[in-house]
């Protein structure tokens, strides 16, 4: 029996000031702040709750875009894993983050030292939303995936979702609380449930979804001609290799600035 922790991820006055919140509020805004764009909805025709949905995460957006484009079926009830350190600090954040979000807390090392909420929520059949890079990206470029979204998976024998979001960074970058004008353009990319194949563990599980994510977004990108993953880490390196560089010409400058020593 679901204990009263767990209870009000379901309760019917929760469902009922969630649909509030997300599709008078939350939805409008966005959609008339962006221009989404939803792809791959035929692979949620035969999806049914419990399942761990998860995608790329780089901006603020990432979370109501994935409420806001998938079927209310499934959006009902979902819950999303929202860091504790961050939306769990005060009163207000923490109703905000429930009320729109269907949030429970989470490490952002992993789902450790949350009394096992993500755990209890889909055995009472409430399908979660993760980001397993722990946190947004600040360059638009993916991180690897931790386990634990496959862990769980594995163990409650649900499926993942994998989700790509293409767009969200340039609308959203880390560092800015609205999106810019002009109504830029966002994909919402969904693919294929998956569930482990047999005798693959966590990691793996994870790296395999985290490869689908990667596809799935590079080849929306490559469609509607958008930076993929490969540009993004490739100008990462390039800016860590021009920092470098500037910071051994001023190494080198300050040692040719220094007078001589006295013999």
């Amino acid at each position: 029996m679901a204990d009263d922790e767990s209870r009000k991820y379901t309760s019917p006055q929760g469902v009922a000031a969630r649909f509030a919140a997300q599709q008078l509020i939350m939805k409008p805004y966005i959609w008339s702040a962006l221009h989404v764009h939803e792809h791959g909805r035929r692979n949620l025709d035969s999806l049914k709750a419990p399942f761990i949905a998860v995608a790329n995460h780089s901006s603020h957006l990432d979370a109501p875009l994935i409420m806001g484009a998938l079927p209310r079926r499934l959006s009902r009830n979902l819950a999303a894993g929202a860091a504790a350190d961050y939306f769990f600090t005060t009163w207000y954040t923490t109703a905000a983050t429930r009320l729109f979000f269907n949030a429970f807390p989470v490490d952002r090392k992993g789902l450790r030292n949350r009394r096992g909420m993500a755990g209890v929520l889909l055995s009472e059949g409430v399908p979660l939303l993760l980001f397993p890079e722990g946190t947004r990206s600040r360059t638009g470029a993916m991180k690897g995936f931790t386990p634990g979204h496959a862990a769980l998976s594995i163990s409650r024998n649900v499926p993942v979702l994998p989700i790509a979001l293409v767009g969200a960074f340039a609308a959203m970058p880390y560092g800015t609380t609205r999106p810019p004008q002009g109504r830029p353009h966002v994909h919402v990319v969904f693919g294929r449930a998956l569930k482990a194949a047999p005798g693959e563990i966590a990691h793996q599980f994870a790296e395999r979804i985290y490869r689908y994510v990667v596809e799935l977004h590079d080849s929306t990108a490559r469609a509607y001609g958008m930076p993929t993953q490969a540009d993004f880490h490739r100008a990462v390196a390039l800016r860590k290799a021009a920092t470098e560089q500037a910071q051994a010409a001023d190494a080198e400058a300050s040692r040719d600035a220094e007078p001589p020593v006295d013999g």
